[in-house]
């Protein structure tokens, strides 16, 4: 099965922030992007709100209950008290947890599961026993040792770090030794129970091969290169694109 496409609604929402006016609309430019095929939709809500507010948090699942049921809310961030509030309130269907300082411009790490691993357990004990899925930020090193630490946190995901793999965007002997890591993550993953997500700086042109390496890919978050091409083809046309670099055939 191909990996199913979430868009992430950040780079939206900043748009957004940048004048205090109602345009561009979040739900609407999220609706367009479910209507289009999209699986679900992505946010990560920032102690600052700089891009996604809280007050989004209940209109984007509005939407989705009301108008696209089958679909997915995805919500990412530092599990701090106030995050897990966050996601008790609004109830995603899964809840992705990132280690990264609040402060930062993007998330650009995974968790140190040898440190980081005993904290994570309740925190994804209490999110399951609420119902939803959770989905650990994970660096691609291939090192499977830290795999099998995320595995004994209890969630039911990783989503591994792409960032390193898309900044190769003009480096393809270099893109290579990272999709190699990546694979060898997500095999490990898989042989753990694990299923496996990935995000960051993923585009339309390095897609297909990370699809092919690892076909077991449940999940993509995007959100930054998706938002650059919507300027260019529309929102509806880029979810396509993105689809088809999925490998749906659409």
């Amino acid at each position: 099965m191909p990996a199913k496409l979430s868009v992430n609604l950040n780079a939206v929402a900043m748009l957004r922030n940048r004048r205090d006016l109602p345009w561009p609309d979040v739900r609407h430019l999220g609706r367009v992007a479910l209507k289009a095929g999209a699986y679900g939709l992505t946010v990560h809500p920032r102690p600052d709100q700089r891009h996604i507010r809280f007050s989004d948090l209940p209109v984007l699942r509005a939407l989705i209950d009301d108008e696209f049921p089958a679909a997915e809310f995805n919500i990412e961030g530092y599990p701090s008290e106030d995050f897990l509030r966050l996601c008790e309130e609004t109830q995603p269907e899964q809840v992705t947890l990132v280690p990264d300082d609040p402060a930062q411009a993007t998330s650009d790490h995974g968790f140190d599961f040898r440190t980081q691993g005993e904290m994570l357990k309740p925190i994804v004990a209490r999110l399951k026993e609420k119902g939803m899925r959770v989905s650990l930020f994970a660096d691609g090193d291939g090192d499977e040792a830290a795999v099998r630490l995320a595995k004994a946190t209890g969630a039911d995901r990783i989503e591994l770090y792409t960032g390193p793999y898309g900044g190769c965007f003009d480096r393809p002997e270099e893109a290579s030794v990272f999709l190699d890591l990546l694979g060898r993550t997500a095999d490990a993953a898989k042989a753990e129970g694990l299923g496996v997500n990935a995000g960051h700086d993923l585009t339309v042109a390095n897609l297909p091969a990370l699809a092919a390496r690892i076909p077991h890919l449940a999940e993509v978050s995007i959100g930054h290169g998706l938002t650059a091409d919507a300027l260019e083809y529309g929102m509806a046309e880029t979810v396509r694109r993105f689809r088809r670099a999925c490998g749906e055939k659409i």
